[in-house]
């Protein structure tokens, strides 16, 4: 058992139909049919979206990603229309709110990885594969690959777990000209971030995007390169055969796993809400990788 440990009632905005509750984001649609995406504080573990909210995450994401979108816009189109809040909307949607076009979206979970963690450790270690594709021996935790690959996963429901798949299942679901243009896409996509964020002193480990189609044209959508969608590792820490340190909510994770939480992952209680300062130290990762990669001070 999983989802929200306690599920916010979306907020009832004039003009605006509310859509959808997901683990960070509520959209809305507006009388106009365009898309409106606002980022909450609300942050998630272990297919749990917690009680407790790290203040300001929202905005980070929201304009990070807008930072990122300026600089991919000559690979792949976004879906931003305005950053400009609905009328009659709350004080605290500034910032945090994207109104974006109405897309087709691909039901895919497009991951770039040009280092190996996570499941893709897990597999690797298994198999010597990674999402069916074969990789060297004598790769350990953190090891650089040889050359980005495209993981792609089903998307899955909150409280669910995405689950990795091969390129050919992606082809078989999405068609095979799709599928050839999510994995150049992604691959692109990746390579130019992963060298913004290596002279900014940053290792971009891996990240996933999302894709849709306005016509017969790809367009990136949602969020891109956050701390919630990617893994940013301080380059001058980088040290593999171990974790890395990150941006992002390893403190969370940590937490939730330490003794100190009282909490089982494996047991089908909720976890606890978050003391101050795993929420102090958590809201100064996103920070920190919101200054590092822009050269700006978040204010």
């Amino acid at each position: 058992m999983s989802g929200f440990v306690e599920k916010p009632e979306p907020l009832q905005v004039p003009g605006l139909v509310h859509l959808h509750t997901g683990k960070v984001r509520e959209l809305y649609q507006n009388e106009a049919g365009d898309l409106v995406m606002v980022a909450s504080d609300r942050t998630s573990a272990y297919d749990w979206v917690l009680p407790t909210e790290i203040p300001d995450k929202g905005r980070i994401l929201t304009q990070l990603s807008l930072w990122w979108f300026d600089r991919l816009a000559d690979l792949v189109p976004n879906h931003v229309l305005s950053t400009e809040p609905p009328a009659g909307a709350p004080a605290d949607w500034a910032g945090r709110t994207l109104i974006c076009k109405s897309l087709r979206m691909i039901p895919v979970e497009c991951v770039a990885r040009g280092y190996l963690t996570g499941s893709g450790l897990v597999e690797y270690r298994e198999s010597r594969t990674v999402c069916g594709l074969a990789l060297p021996e004598g790769l350990v935790d953190g090891s650089e690959l040889p050359a980005p690959i495209f993981t792609p996963a089903t998307k899955a429901a909150v409280g669910e777990h995405d689950e990795n798949v091969s390129y050919e299942e992606v082809a078989r679901q999405v068609g095979a000209d799709t599928a050839a243009q999510l994995r150049q896409a992604t691959l692109a996509v990746y390579g130019r971030a992963r060298d913004i964020a290596r002279d900014r002193g940053v290792i971009l480990a891996d990240t996933k995007f999302e894709f849709g189609f306005e016509g017969e044209t790809l367009v990136i959508a949602d969020e891109v390169l956050t701390p919630d969608s990617s893994r940013f590792w301080p380059a001058d820490q980088w040290q593999p055969g171990r974790a890395q340190p990150s941006y992002d909510k390893q403190f969370v994770r940590d937490w939730l796993t330490s003794a100190e939480s009282g909490w089982d992952r494996h047991s089908e209680q909720a976890p606890p809400p978050l003391p101050q300062h795993i929420v102090d130290a958590t809201r100064a990762k996103y920070v920190e990788a919101y200054e590092r990669l822009t050269g700006t001070a978040w204010v």
